[in-house]
Formats: structure tokens, sequence, C-alpha cells
């Protein structure tokens, strides 16, 4: 019901004419940069919206539309094109990105940008975010007791998921989010090694080898994503924020073998940042930083907090073009309605946002 009405929405901005006032508005008002954060590629709608995008935005690399943007020199190429520049983000690195998002890029033309988390990428075990439903899932006792919370497992196996997702999210550091992972597999008597329902290869993260494929295809820009991806805000200790988003980019630089000058802040929105976070990035050495507030760049944008548009795979192409022209402010806080907000939920926890 949710998503029909979202689509209904959608379908009255495209076909009203609204959209493409908007996309006309953005071009005449000065210099932008919409950039679009996915995680997953494959088994959406994933091309059918990059082919709608490509028709209507100038598709750019990250570091060439923000280059564009703060110093508004256009390349020759594009000299002619009034379209407004537009980058496809990807975060978290899945291995879907190098399997078929890269397939496309290459294919049809379109850059991309994709944000890695370089621990992940060295022991290629699942995101912690899957953790939670994959342990309850798999949980072979009736009743068990997590952290002093008692759970019956006949009836609480969502309510379980939820509160080891919740520990592994909110943990004020990367080792206390790692042990109680390990303690709950433990009185869960589960194996760390997915099992055949769990085991989706296009979910795990890249590897190095392909890492290095996607940056020598010449449409792949690759960016920093924090060594582990933990909460950056809610780690307690200002060193271990800091060693998560400069390790970062040391790792990537010297696998790369070239500067690394982006970096998107896991989840992404304000409460997940803070000043201190932010300046951690400055102190880095990044030259930007993409958070996953909603909004189009402006020159007056700071570098450090820029905006994103977040898009789903399974999003109509409606909604993309809406989102995409800047008309998806306020519809888009319909997602948290109650009757609109269950639609959304198990698709956001999927993601490492």
């Amino acid at each position: 019901m949710g998503r029909r009405i979202l689509i209904m929405l959608a379908g009255f901005f495209y076909y009203s004419g609204l959209v493409a006032m908007a996309r006309r508005f953005h071009q005449r008002a000065g210099r932008r940069v919409a950039i679009l954060t996915y995680h997953t590629s494959k088994g959406g709608n994933f091309l059918q919206h990059l082919l709608y995008l490509r028709r209507h935005y100038r598709i750019m690399p990250l570091e060439a539309a923000l280059e564009e943007l703060y110093t508004g020199k256009k390349d020759p190429q594009y000299q002619n094109d009034r379209r407004t520049p537009l980058v496809i983000s990807l975060d978290d690195g899945y291995t879907d990105n190098y399997t078929y998002a890269m397939s496309v890029a290459r294919d049809y033309c379109i850059p991309l940008t994709i944000y890695l988390v370089p621990d992940y990428i060295e022991s290629h075990q699942r995101f912690w975010w899957f953790e939670g439903q994959s342990m309850a899932r798999r949980a072979r006792t009736s009743e068990v007791t997590l952290d002093k919370k008692h759970f019956n497992l006949q009836q609480e196996r969502p309510a379980l998921a939820q509160f080891i997702d919740d520990h592994a999210r909110f943990a004020t550091s990367v080792a206390e989010r790692e042990t109680f992972l390990a303690e709950a597999r433990a009185v869960l008597d589960v194996s760390p090694m997915p099992d055949k329902q769990d085991r989706d290869e296009d979910r795990l993260p890249v590897t190095w080898e392909q890492v290095r494929e996607m940056d020598e295809s010449g449409w792949i820009t690759l960016g920093a994503h924090t060594m582990h991806h933990p909460i950056l805000s809610y780690i307690a200790d200002p060193a271990e924020a800091r060693y998560e988003v400069t390790e970062c980019r040391r790792v990537l630089e010297e696998k790369l073998g070239h500067p690394v000058r982006s970096f998107a802040y896991p989840i992404g929105q304000a409460q997940h940042i803070g000043d201190a976070v932010v300046q951690a990035v400055r102190d880095a050495g990044y030259d930007w930083a993409v958070t996953t507030t909603y909004g189009i760049n402006t020159p007056e944008s700071d570098p450090y907090r820029l905006c994103r548009i977040e898009a789903d795979i399974d999003q109509h192409w409606l909604v993309i073009a809406a989102e995409a022209a800047g008309l998806w402010g306020f519809i888009s806080r319909l997602r948290w309605m109650p009757f609109i907000r269950n639609n959304f939920t198990n698709a956001r926890r999927v993601k490492g946002r």
C-alpha cells in the first residue's frame, strides 16, 4: 500500500510536468551537483534508473563533478551541455558492484563512484548489519538470554534480530561490536559461517583483485568508507574515530597506488557524524565527504558535508525521477509514517548506510 502511494505521487510529479520544471530550474539556477547513493545494484531496477538519469542529467565521476562545482571550470566536451551534473555512488563495496554495476558502467558508458571498507575486503566476511536476522533465524535454542534480555524464540525471533542489530549499530568501539557478536553466536549456538540461505555471494564484500580491476576500468572512482564501518559519532574514543578515517585512506592508497580524495560517512545522517568527525576527515587530507542528508549541492555547500539522495534498486523509476529533480524532500518523510514505514524497514536493514 505504501509503495503504491509513493509511486502514485511520483507519477503525478512526472506526468504533470513538475519534474521537468524542476530540472530546468536547476539548470538555470547556477552550478549544481546531485549525488545519488545506492548500495547493492543487482536484482532490481538499477539499469532502468541509470538509463533515465543518463537522458536527463550529465552523469559524471564524483571528483570531476565537484571540481566543476567549486571551480566553475567545465570540461570542454561538456561546454554546450546544460544538463545538471549528477553522480551515482554506491556504498560499502558489495560483490555485485563488481559483477553487475561495473558491467553496466562499462557497457553503457556511465561512470560510478564506489565507497569501500578495507577490513571487510581483507576478511571477505559478511557485513555486520546482516548478523541480527541471520543469527535469530539460525538460533538452535528455544529460549535465550542475551545481555540480560530474555527471548522466547517461538515468538520473539524478530525482536531478537532487532536487539542484535541495535547492539552492533550503537557500539562505542569496533572491539565492543565484534565481542558482542561473537558472544551472541556462542549463546545462540550458531556458526560464524553462513548457511545456504545466508550465502548470497553478491552481498559479500569485493576482493582486492576486484577492486583493482574496477579501478583500472576507467569507469569506477573509488572512495573511503572507514576501516570497519562503525557509526563514527558513537565511537567513544576520538582516537579510534580518527583511525577509522585516516587508516582507511592510507590502506586504499597503498593498494591502489594513487590518491583517494573522497570519504562517505557510514549511515551518514547528521546525528551519525558530528563536528569532531568532520574535522578528522579534514585532517586526514580528503578533499570532500558525503553524507546521506537529502539535497542538491551548490558552490556554497560545505565540501565535508555534501548532500546525497538515497536510492534503492527496488524503487520505481518515477520515484528516482522525482528524487533527482529535488522534489522529494517532503515526500521522503512519508516513508516514516506508520502505514508506509513497514515497506522500507527490511530494505534499509540490508544496507550498511
